[in-house]
């Protein structure tokens, strides 16, 4: 059984969202269902760099989180779409205001990203 290396603190505002949110595509899968793209093939297609297993994890877990549902269309094949909850929806404008902070600072982000990148690890004896 999965045992948590940092225990939640459920009555920490920033513990909580760290556990929703954070994973490396689910910001990108909010922004771009907010966007109207809500099925997973065009999804995968918005963000080729990850696996269709990684998305569909990280779509479950939004779903469990209660940010997006999932409608299963009965037909052959099979169809599906995610929406946004009215709980996703009020995340859109904090995601919009994150981009548009990172698109004001992403020369200084660049170079501080490839600054780090450049420094070896320190090795631990």
């Amino acid at each position: 059984m999965y045992e948590r290396k940092i225990p939640l603190k459920p009555e920490c505002g920033l513990d909580l969202i760290r556990e929703v949110v954070y994973g490396k595509w689910k910001i990108h899968l909010l922004y771009y269902i907010a966007q109207g793209i809500q099925r997973p093939g065009a999804l995968q297609r918005q963000i080729p760099d990850a696996t269709r297993r990684v998305l569909n994890v990280q779509l479950n877990q939004l779903e469990a989180h209660e940010l997006v549902t999932k409608i299963i269309y009965p037909e052959l094949p099979p169809k599906v779409e995610y929406q946004l909850t009215e709980l996703g929806k009020t995340l859109i404008p904090v995601i919009n205001a994150m981009g548009e902070w990172g698109d004001t600072h992403k020369e200084q982000l660049r170079k501080a990203v490839e600054r780090n990148l450049l420094i070896p690890e320190k090795i631990v004896s």
